[in-house]
């Protein structure tokens, strides 16, 4: 079968999971890892007959993908700013929105200069973020907590695969508290509500952990509280904490970090127009 072929077959068979290009995206992906060629590659060698163990792989892949399963769990790898990230069932496929998160932080912190930069990143999954702050931002010092030691575990080899020094903390940021001083929170923390379940893709209520997505429907803010509280605590005068947040709760977000004490608070849109992330700024008012 030659690949153009075998990129329909993907689209026509995944056509009750995905759309058009999204079923493309996944063969794509699909193909990078077994072939790999990148997507240009591919369009350009649309008409090249696959190797029989190519397509034996690529038809393995695409029943497994028709389950539901993820196709970042079929390669063990996810994209992002990037950079390729292992990923398994113990942690988040990382998402574009959190890429435009992650920007919007390198961008900021570039505009400043300071020494002994302080980061902190409150839950770890992939260690895409701390990682990638820690890349992009090599003199600061960056530390990442999570609750999860088999998502630490995943972070970890993240790091060492790109030579990335980043401190690890196992810990629940409910009850966590330590002495050090930041220049720097984020946090892409659970914020999803039991309720937008209904919503969501099956491969994601499936295969990617409940612990790192849902909260309850009654304190749908309770981990953004508790960071709010930890980062007013811990970051110096003018110190920043960046959130990825629930694109129906930004207003209430908004209004919660006010009621904590930030007074100078930025919320901003994603590429797809969403409330997605928000900016505080802790600053003195005397």
């Amino acid at each position: 079968m030659k690949i153009g072929e075998l990129t329909q077959k993907y689209i026509s068979d995944l056509s009750n999971l995905y759309d058009t290009e999204e079923a493309r995206v996944m063969f794509n992906l699909a193909a990078e890892y077994v072939l790999q060629l990148s997507p240009t590659k591919l369009r350009m060698q649309s008409g090249v007959s696959l190797l029989l163990n190519d397509y034996q792989q690529l038809l393995l892949i695409l029943e497994d993908l028709k389950s539901g399963k993820p196709i970042q769990h079929l390669t063990g790898e996810a994209h992002f700013y990037g950079s390729v990230f292992k990923v398994n069932e113990n942690v988040l496929i990382p998402r574009p929105e959190t890429e435009e998160l992650v920007d919007w932080i390198i961008n900021k912190v570039g505009q400043i200069k300071t020494s002994d930069f302080q980061i902190l990143d409150i839950g770890t999954g992939s260690g895409c973020i701390p990682i990638t702050l820690k890349k992009y931002l090599p003199d600061s010092k960056v530390s990442t907590l999570d609750v999860s030691a088999k998502a630490i575990a995943v972070a970890k080899e993240n790091a060492e695969q790109m030579k990335q020094e980043v401190n690890f903390i196992e810990a629940d940021i409910l009850t966590y508290r330590d002495d050090q001083k930041y220049d720097v929170v984020v946090s892409n923390p659970p914020y999803i509500r039991l309720l937008e379940q209904k919503d969501m893709h099956k491969n994601v209520l499936i295969f990617e952990p409940h612990l790192a997505l849902f909260v309850s429907d009654e304190d749908p803010l309770i981990f953004y509280k508790a960071i709010a509280d930890f980062a007013f605590d811990s970051l110096k005068e003018n110190g920043l904490l960046f959130f990825e947040i629930n694109e129906y709760l930004g207003r209430e977000t908004l209004e919660m970090l006010k009621s904590k004490g930030f007074n100078t608070i930025e919320l901003r849109k994603d590429m797809q127009g969403k409330d997605r992330m928000i900016m505080a700024t802790k600053t003195s008012i005397y």
